[in-house]
């Protein structure tokens, strides 16, 4: 019997708890001290409400639901939106008094739940109870379509619309739909720009808490995903599962246009914007467009001279990890690009894109003063030297200036 639930109400005490079709749920209210911690020995939700029937996974759960049968609104006012606590910050309404309570920790910082193993704290139990399932493992919510697990209700909830294709949260703006309010706050930063979430470290911000802790790992070099097959470990599960797919060959995400397969949708969302031709971020610098954010960032380094990527073999240093690992391979020997003409190998996927350029006769570079057109772009910027006149190779020798190093030698 629950005795620890205070101040019944004669109202709460005459109340009656009626279900959707009007009818009684089966008790008087009056009994409220009837009312008890039906616990059952088997199943996912243990405790169950003598009042309505409704079972929950803990009984803190339940002591806060059976509040809906004696505090001073209705059980179907509660159930249908009522909604009287409301937090003194901003105003936002909740169905219980230990709801607001956790919202207004959340604008003081308040974080009085902390977990045992780590430092980390939280603004209410429930939010610690879940955290603590990462620690042993724990994962009581199964998908029963796919058999998924996961550490909260919450978290099935919102896998299981990924089944059903249901995205009940709708941008105001563009109208485009989620399957979570997280998903829908994250995209609705693309439109105000906001990036809440700064980095300590290097003061880089993200739209997403998820994104700034990945990126974390960066300073920390912490890698706690690893790769069954072989070892490797990386900073997200994002990150293994695009490298798992380099072990089975799975490319799941096909170019409706030109059929080209691809192991991760950010990927084929890139390769997208060659069809349309679509360049959404720009350097502020220059003014150059880019079809990634990735390419863009690779980009600004060549304005602000950071090449943080060094060759552990010879010290130099790169702009991206791609021009690293090409520069890896004239240390190693390593060719693995192979055209497929001629079977010329290359130490570069581009290199041998740009190679395929003489078997097919594509001259994608052309001179804007005389229309010329070229193989490769160094090809059109050296042309481009005979109409400015600019001769940047000097002979040290006599001082006679050339356009090519060719000349100079």
């Amino acid at each position: 019997i629950l005795h620890k639930i205070s101040n019944y109400t004669e109202i709460g005490q005459r109340r009656v708890c009626e279900s959707k079709e009007g009818s009684q749920c089966g008790e008087n209210v009056s009994l409220l001290p009837n009312l008890s911690l039906n616990k059952k020995t088997t199943g996912a939700k243990p405790w169950g409400c003598s009042a309505c029937g409704r079972v929950f996974t803990h009984h803190s759960l339940l002591k806060t639901h059976i509040r809906c049968h004696t505090e001073h609104t209705t059980y179907e006012y509660q159930k249908y939106g009522g909604k009287p606590h409301q937090c003194k910050e901003c105003g936002k309404a909740f169905t219980y008094l230990t709801l607001v309570q956790s919202r207004e920790r959340t604008h003081t910082g308040e974080k009085p739940y902390e977990c045992k193993q780590r430092s980390k704290a939280f603004t209410c139990s429930s939010y610690l109870r879940v955290h603590e399932r990462i620690h042993t493992g724990e994962k009581p919510y199964g998908c029963k379509k796919c058999s998924k697990a996961f550490t909260s209700s919450s978290y099935l909830q919102i896998h299981e619309r990924t089944h059903t294709g249901e995205k009940p949260f709708k941008c105001k703006i563009c109208g485009k739909a989620f399957i979570s309010t997280i998903c829908l706050s994250r995209h609705g930063r693309t439109h105000t720009g906001g990036k809440p979430y700064k980095c300590k470290k290097c003061g880089k911000a993200f739209t997403c808490s998820s994104s700034l802790q990945r990126h974390g790992r960066i300073h920390t070099g912490e890698k706690p995903y690893e790769c069954k097959i072989c070892g490797k470990a990386f900073i997200s599960t994002i990150c293994l599962s695009r490298h798992g797919r380099t072990h089975t060959g799975g490319k799941p995400y096909k170019c409706k246009k030109c059929g080209k397969a691809f192991t991760c949708s950010s990927s084929l969302q890139r390769h997208g914007r060659i069809h349309t031709g679509e360049k959404p971020y720009e350097c502020k610098r220059c003014s150059k467009a880019f079809s990634s954010s990735s390419y863009l960032r690779i980009h600004e380094r060549t304005h602000t001279g950071e090449k943080p990527f060094k060759c552990k073999i010879c010290g130099k240093a790169f702009i991206s990890t791609n021009c690293l690992s090409t520069h890896g391979r004239t240390h190693t020997g390593a060719k693995p690009y192979k055209c497929e003409k001629c079977s010329k190998a290359f130490t570069s996927s581009s290199y041998v894109r740009v190679h395929g350029r003489i078997h097919t006769g594509e001259k994608p570079y052309e001179c804007k003063r005389c229309s010329k057109a070229f193989t490769f772009s160094m090809s059109l910027r050296l042309h481009g030297r005979t109409h400015t006149g600019e001769k940047p190779f000097e002979c040290k020798i006599c001082g006679k200036a050339f356009g090519y190093t060719a000349f100079k030698t």
